[in-house]
């Protein structure tokens, strides 16, 4: 059998396969920091060259703006088989503070079953496991079920600026029936895996009223302070349930399926364990709008992460301060226009400017929200895999935070899109950064499983 020869295969050469994850993980592909900047074209060519090794074809480390996007493709398979476009990325964080690191952090231990290095949960793994799934197929039997074609990305950790002009302009070479996003992991215990990820926007507002700080005592009660602006703005932003009163924010979202509100409704009770254990608080606002996880996952926000103004130091120092401002960001749900909630924004604060104060707002980044799939042909198929691999299906949840890239993704390609992470460990932005071994080569079996039966349907 296809899947058998291929497991035996892996599992007959578990330290070989440690041992060339090792060299990846020893280069340090920090792609925030210039002067890393060789050592990110170097993983690239690594990853080329081991394409190249298991006989794909076409690879290259394609040139952009910023660092440079790894490709390769096998499409053997046939017309009537699927073609998958296979995401991961292979830059890495910083590793800052380095005292912290309990063994060099590119130099790879493997100790009490976990592999510590930078980069072997976040995201070398997600490339190196499909590598391993692909030679271990293409090993015992010639072929591999289906059609692949791989993007390896080289500045996730940066915002990746450089994909959306990549991909408008390869579009053609990435074209595909499904596209794999094999980033983040699932439990020790537990495979997971998201199907929503909200879209973000972020502004900043500043209110300005005198032209220089003024003596309070002298102007007070005829100058308006902009704090006192910036205070009725805040204020305005939801009602007493915890609604947002921007006008239209809400006529485009996406409510939840029958069968995806099931989903939520049986997570609620560890969600509240979950909220309450990172919050300390054990009751949570604006419960009128839904439960707990339709609030934080289904539905939009609008937040302020900051507020400034005004004297800041000890004692008291009697003035009105010349302006004052806020930071917030909107978390947007399907079917939402990040541009167009933006402009909504902007319009809702410049209603309270006036002829004793400015509004202004400074534009941050916006991001589309993604809906990946949750049902159909490719679930059954990963739910298949993750049975015969970890025992058990995995979890599918909405995901509250934001992953830009992938609604770039669906927005520019227009294809389903669904996740298998391979990153089951920790501290994947911090200090000592481990993978769990024994749930990596689940991991790859899983893969295995997957894209055999793929080849199947």
């Amino acid at each position: 059998m296809t899947v058998d020869a291929a497991l035996a295969w892996v599992n007959d050469r578990h330290d070989d396969l440690l041992a060339r994850f090792s060299e990846l993980l020893r280069i340090p592909s920090v792609s925030t920091d210039p002067a890393y900047a060789a050592d990110v074209q170097r993983c690239a060519d690594w990853l080329v060259g081991d394409l190249q090794r298991i006989g794909f074809a076409n690879c290259q480390a394609i040139t952009t703006s910023g660092h440079p996007v790894v490709y390769g493709e096998w499409l053997k398979a046939g017309a009537a088989a699927p073609t998958i476009l296979v995401y991961a990325h292979y830059d890495v964080q910083p590793v800052e503070p380095l005292e912290l690191w309990e063994t060099p952090p590119f130099e790879p231990v493997l100790r009490d079953g976990k592999l510590y290095a930078r980069g072997s949960i976040d995201d070398k793994c997600g490339a190196f496991a499909n590598l391993i799934a692909f030679e271990a197929l293409l090993a015992t039997t010639g072929t591999l079920p289906v059609n692949i074609k791989v993007i390896f990305e080289g500045e996730e950790e940066t915002g990746s600026p450089a994909m959306e002009p990549f991909v408008r302009d390869y579009k053609d070479l990435l074209a595909a029936d499904l596209m794999l996003i094999c980033d983040g992991g699932s439990l020790p215990d537990q495979p997971l895996m998201f199907y929503t990820a909200r879209g973000i926007i972020g502004a900043e507002v500043k209110v300005t009223g005198p032209s220089h700080d003024l003596h309070s005592g002298l102007t007070g009660g005829a100058v308006q302070n902009p704090i006192h602006v910036v205070g009725n703005i805040i204020a305005a932003l939801h009602d007493q349930t915890g609604r947002i009163q921007i006008p239209g924010f809400y006529a485009d979202v996406q409510i939840p399926s029958a069968k995806e509100q099931a989903l939520m409704d049986a997570q609620e009770p560890d969600f509240f364990e979950m909220l309450k254990n990172e919050s300390g608080r054990e009751t949570f606002w604006a419960d009128q709008l839904g439960s707990l996880v339709t609030r934080t996952t289904a539905l939009p926000t609008c937040d302020v992460n900051g507020i400034w103004g005004g004297y800041q130091g000890a004692g008291s120092k009697t003035i009105i301060p010349a302006e004052a401002g806020f930071k917030v960001t909107m978390r947007l749900v399907a079917n939402q226009d990040p541009h167009g909630i933006l402009e909504a924004f902007c319009q809702f604060v410049q209603s309270f400017a006036s002829p004793t104060a400015d509004v202004s707002v400074t534009k941050g980044p916006t991001s589309y929200p993604v809906n990946l799939l949750y049902d159909g042909p490719v679930i059954e198929a990963l739910q298949a895999a993750f049975e015969a691999t970890w025992g058990k299906p995995a979890m599918l949840y909405r995901q509250g935070g934001s992953v830009p890239i992938m609604g770039m993704f669906q927005r520019e390609l227009g294809i389903a899109l669904a996740t298998l992470g391979f990153g089951t460990g920790d501290n994947g932005h911090a200090p000592n950064e481990y993978l769990f071994v024994d749930a990596f080569f689940r991991g790859v079996a899983t893969a295995i499983h997957f894209y055999t039966r793929m080849g199947q349907q």
